[in-house]
């Protein structure tokens, strides 16, 4: 590989001398002679191939990197070129992505180029998806494309992987429409839409895109005959919740196939919870026995979004069989499912009784939550939940119990309801 000709092409974007004036610089690491030695070293480790004169100091570049020092990276290659060596393709796809990581995509771009132009360098994905993400970040997605146009000209047969990389690239930074003109243009080149690239489709419109259109896309995967994943059904069921579509989402979640051993209970919580946030009682007791008869065991998400729905109507039959439910079926209850307690009690002016609750619970545990994160997205909160994060962030260094936490929300509230007569 002609490195002098590389050299000339990625000009430095910092003066050395301007460097050595400034030796209180935080990225002034610029010695030569420490080079020297390196490169001396590296030749009694034999990690200079004799034949070649290759070197490979990619993990350095990559601290350099990270370091945010890619003129210490630079200046690293000058040495190595006025001592004869070559930086082998590891170490060069190292320094292209210490160039663009750091903004400097001139230089990161005649790497690029110099390797293309090689016959032997064949650039591998990863290291084109973290390129083409560099500029995405910067917006700068017509140098994405171009990417896209110098493989299909110089490494045809990388297209297979290639399309997907750049379709990711514009979707998660929510050009969709570059993302479909992309996709466009892989269908027309006869590549098919294989799984990951389909709910890519359906998760990026999810964020970036209207209902109808995340809609179409899921519309699309079907016909392809792919199975929507469980990050589809997610970024599907989030945009529903978002949108306050509770209907939708179970007539979503209906049509993917209650029956899907694969993704767990995720499918039945999730339309449990769609009736739950609307509160229709007596279609979530329906639909939780039909998931028991179809052979799902109910998790501890199952029980808190029942839970929810329950503690918010002030049911408290119902919150106290469910408490039992879950103790039969050794399941252990989180911050929420004691939330869902002390603010049923709360809420009824009962905090009195809650020993009676508590004492059939394993309140002396330290305070998890295991619930659904997408749960609380639908159902928000409760007030005790909310209290006690805030209470144990603030106070992080103490081992806490649900107890404990509890007898401190309740004195909290004792004096938030206290009346104070100034004489």
């Amino acid at each position: 590989m002609e490195t002098q000709w590389l050299l000339k092409r990625t000009p430095l974007a910092f003066h050395i001398t301007s460097l050595k004036s400034n030796p209180s610089s935080p990225n002034f690491n610029s010695n030569p002679p420490l080079f020297r030695k390196m490169i001396w070293q590296w030749k009694r480790e034999g990690r200079i191939l004799r034949r070649d004169n290759l070197v490979d100091c990619a993990s350095l570049v990559q601290t350099l990197a990270r370091k945010r020092m890619p003129h210490v990276a630079h200046q690293l290659l000058l040495e190595l070129n006025s001592q004869g060596l070559i930086p082998d393709c590891d170490t060069l796809s190292a320094l292209l992505l210490c160039y663009a990581d750091n903004g400097l995509f001139p230089q990161a771009e005649a790497i690029w180029e110099e390797m293309l132009n090689t016959s032997s360098f064949m650039p591998d994905i990863p290291l084109v998806s973290k390129f083409m993400d560099a500029y995405g970040k910067m917006g700068h997605f017509h140098q994405v494309q171009k990417i896209l146009d110098q493989i299909i000209l110089h490494r045809f047969n990388l297209l297979p992987q290639v399309y997907p990389v750049a379709i990711s690239c514009f979707g998660k930074h929510g050009q969709l429409d570059l993302m479909e003109n992309t996709l466009k243009e892989m269908v027309l080149k006869g590549l098919p839409i294989d799984s990951a690239t389909g709910n890519a489709f359906i998760r990026y419109y999810s964020i970036f895109g209207s209902l109808t259109k995340m809609e179409a896309a899921y519309a699309r995967l079907k016909r392809s005959r792919h199975l929507i994943d469980e990050d589809g059904i997610r970024a599907m069921s989030f945009a529903y919740i978002k949108e306050r579509k509770f209907y939708k989402l179970g007539e979503f979640l209906d049509g993917v196939g209650l029956g899907r051993t694969d993704l767990g209970n995720l499918l039945w919580n999730f339309l449990l919870l769609s009736y739950a946030a609307n509160f229709k009682m007596k279609t979530l007791q329906r639909q939780f026995l039909k998931m028991l008869d179809s052979g799902f065991l109910p998790d501890l998400t199952t029980f808190n979004i029942r839970a929810l729905a329950f503690s918010r109507m002030s049911m408290f039959w119902d919150l106290h069989l469910s408490l039992e439910h879950m103790k039969h079926e050794s399941i252990v209850p989180d911050l929420v499912t004691y939330g869902c307690v002390v603010d049923a009690y709360m809420d009824r002016r009962l905090g009195g009784n809650l020993d009676f609750v508590l004492n059939n619970m394993n309140a002396d545990d330290s305070p998890l939550i295991l619930t659904d994160p997408l749960v609380f997205e639908a159902l928000g909160k409760g007030d005790f939940q909310l209290s006690s994060e805030a209470f144990m962030e603030f106070k992080g260094q103490k081992e806490w119990t649900y107890r404990q936490l509890i007898a401190v929300y309740l004195k909290k509230q004792f004096r938030r309801n206290q009346i104070f007569w100034n004489y």
